[in-house]
C-alpha cells in the first residue's frame, strides 16, 4: 500500500515537472514578428511642437522598444529655415541626427518630406521647383543611411491630370534618388494618392526599382465633407483592406496608423490582424512604423499601445 502511494506521488510530481517545463519552452518560445519596429517622428509631433527637443526622438525610441528611426522633415523646419536650409545647416542636422542614433543603437530608416512643394502640382514649372526642393532630403538620406524618403502627390483632383502630372514629378525625382541609392516612396495621404487603384497604376507607369509606395493603415480619405477641415469627417473612402493589398505589390515601407483603442488594446477602426495578414502575405519582411495619430492617449500612450498592439497581432498570422 505504501509503495503504492509512493509511486502515484512520484507519478504525479514526474507530470507536474514535464508539464512546468512544457510552459517554461512555450513561453520562451515567443513569435518572433516577421517584421521591425520603427517609429514614425510624427507620432510625437504634439511632445515637439510644445518644447521637446527633436534630436531626442533617437532616446525616445530606443526607451519604447523601436529599432528603426522615420524622421518628419518638418519638425526640423524652424532650425532649418531660419538658416535658409544653407548646406552648413543640412550638414549640421545630419550629423545630429547620426550622432544620436549611434549613441542609442537605433537605425535611421527613412525621411518622410512635407512642405517642399507639390511634385504632382499642374504647372511643370510648379513641378520642378517641388523636384529641387526634395533633393536636399534626398542628399541627408542617403548620409544618414536611410534606404528611402517618403513623399506626398497632391495635385489636381482630376484623375487623367493627376496620373499624368504625378509620373513626371515623381518619376523625375526617382531618378535622382537612384544617383543617391535612395527609394523615393509615397504615402497614401489623401486626395487621389489615397485611391490605391490610381497610386498602384503611377508605380506601374514609372516602373523603376526605387520607386514605390508606403501603404499606411488608415490613410484612405480621398474627399473630405469640408476640404479644409480634416477633422470634419470623409465623404469619399477607399476601402482599407483594398487599398493595403493593392499598394502592398509596390510597398517599400508599411505604415501602422493607429487613432483609438478599445478595452483591450486593439484599435477600434482597423482590424490590425487582417492587416497584418496581408502586410505578411504580400512577402514583406522590413520595417513597420507606429504612427499614433489619436488624442484619447498621450503620445507616448498611444505609440506604445499601437508597439504592442502589433507584436500582438503579429502572434494570431497564419
Amino acid at each position: 500500500m505504501c509503495m503504492a502511494i509512493i509511486g502515484m506521488y512520484s507519478c504525479k510530481q514526474k507530470k507536474e515537472t514535464e508539464q512546468e517545463a512544457e510552459e517554461m519552452v512555450a513561453a520562451s518560445e515567443e513569435v518572433t514578428p516577421f517584421f521591425e519596429l520603427s517609429l514614425a517622428q510624427w507620432s510625437m509631433h504634439r511632445m515637439i511642437r510644445n518644447g521637446t527637443d527633436p534630436y531626442s526622438f533617437a532616446e525616445s525610441a530606443k526607451g519604447w522598444g523601436f529599432t528603426g528611426l522615420e524622421y518628419v522633415s518638418q519638425l526640423y523646419a524652424k532650425e532649418l529655415e531660419a538658416a535658409g536650409y544653407s548646406e552648413e545647416a543640412m550638414a549640421n542636422f545630419v550629423a545630429k541626427c547620426n550622432e544620436e542614433a549611434e549613441k542609442h543603437g537605433v537605425k535611421n530608416v527613412l525621411i518622410m518630406i512635407d512642405g517642399e512643394g507639390d511634385l504632382a502640382a499642374d504647372e511643370e514649372e510648379e513641378r520642378n521647383e517641388a523636384i529641387e526642393n526634395h533633393k536636399k532630403w534626398i542628399d541627408a538620406a542617403a548620409a544618414m543611411g536611410c534606404h528611402a524618403v517618403r513623399v506626398n502627390l497632391s495635385g489636381s483632383n482630376d484623375p487623367d491630370t493627376w496620373m499624368n502630372n504625378s509620373i513626371d514629378g515623381l518619376g523625375r525625382l526617382s531618378d535622382y534618388g537612384a544617383e543617391k541609392n535612395i527609394k523615393v516612396i509615397v504615402e497614401n495621404h489623401g486626395g487621389l494618392s489615397s485611391n490605391a487603384s490610381m497610386l498602384a497604376g503611377v508605380m506601374r507607369s514609372i516602373n523603376k526599382e526605387n520607386c514605390g509606395t508606403l501603404p499606411d493603415f488608415g490613410n484612405f480619405c480621398i474627399r473630405r465633407k469640408e476640404s479644409s477641415d480634416n477633422g470634419n469627417g470623409c465623404a469619399e473612402e477607399y476601402d482599407k483592406y483594398q487599398g493595403v493589398t493593392e499598394l502592398m505589390a509596390h510597398a517599400k515601407a508599411v505604415s501602422a496608423k493607429s487613432h483609438v483603442f478599445d478595452s483591450e488594446g486593439n484599435e477600434s477602426n482597423i482590424d490590425y490582424v487582417r492587416m497584418l495578414q496581408i502586410v505578411k502575405d504580400a512577402g514583406y519582411t522590413g520595417y513597420i512604423g507606429v504612427e499614433y495619430e489619436g488624442s484619447e492617449l498621450s503620445e507616448e500612450e498611444g505609440i506604445i499601445a499601437t508597439r504592442d498592439l502589433l507584436i500582438n497581432a503579429a502572434k494570431k498570422l497564419n
